[in-house]
């Protein structure tokens, strides 16, 4: 059986949706980049494959799949997290795929904006999204699913998804062969745009703006997503 680092890319390939183009023109204009939860490297390989030369880092806590970003060696991968690594002198930072989401508590964000925060260059601005729970989007999960191919084969993908607490919703992603299935357990926080403004403050970052969409729309109670972009000022 594959392990999730394996999969990943097969199950979320790079397709040139919104998303993609919007971090990726993110990257290719700034300087110098910071991946925070890079998974496989894919939007900084692209980033070097369009032509970006200046200084590319991708970080992440998961062992298994930085063993898949290093296929690109040109750009510098470290694992750990905001509260391990030590880094400065970035122009932007990023995180994509909804890891945010990956953050249960107000600790867990602090820490990673606090991090983030340390290692921008004044002036410097970190752009992340974390699904809007207005919409609340997980209730439609387990009636969806996905298929993708894998050595030749269509592997399922679906949900199984556990009521919401507080703010944090159980969910396992079922991945299912002929021959083989994982199933993945997982658990995602839908924080409020509010809340999510507070702790951005706390943390010593000035909030630069809110959308709802990839085309940068206003954020509204039925916006998709929260994409904020906040600002490391000079104190």
């Amino acid at each position: 059986m594959p392990e999730a680092a394996e999969l990943y890319n097969a199950m979320n390939p790079w397709s040139g949706r919104s998303d993609d183009r919007f971090y990726l023109d993110l990257v290719l204009g700034a300087p110098s980049v910071l991946d925070v939860g890079c998974g496989t490297g894919t939007l900084l390989s692209q980033a070097r494959s369009a032509g970006h030369r200046g200084r590319l880092v991708g970080v992440d806590p998961d062992a298994d799949m930085l063993a898949q970003a290093r296929r690109h060696a040109d750009i510098e991968w470290m694992h750990g997290d905001m509260s391990t690594v030590s880094l400065a002198g970035f122009d932007l930072a990023v995180m994509t795929g909804h890891a945010f989401q990956c953050l249960l508590t107000d600790d867990d964000v602090l820490a990673t904006l606090r991090g983030v925060r340390d290692a921008l260059e004044p002036g410097g601005r970190f752009v992340f999204e974390t699904r809007n729970p207005l919409v609340r989007e997980w209730e439609r999960w387990s009636e969806s699913g996905y298929d993708f191919p894998w050595e030749g084969k269509s592997v399922r993908v679906f949900y199984e998804v556990q009521p919401i607490v507080g703010d944090v919703v159980d969910v396992v992603e079922n991945i299912v062969a002929d021959d083989w299935k994982r199933a993945d357990r997982g658990q995602l926080r839908f924080i409020s745009a509010e809340r999510l403004s507070d702790l951005v403050v706390e943390a010593g970052l000035v909030p630069v703006a809110q959308y709802g969409d990839w085309e940068r729309g206003p954020l509204t109670p039925d916006s998709p997503e929260i994409i904020s972009v906040v600002q490391k000022v000079e104190r």
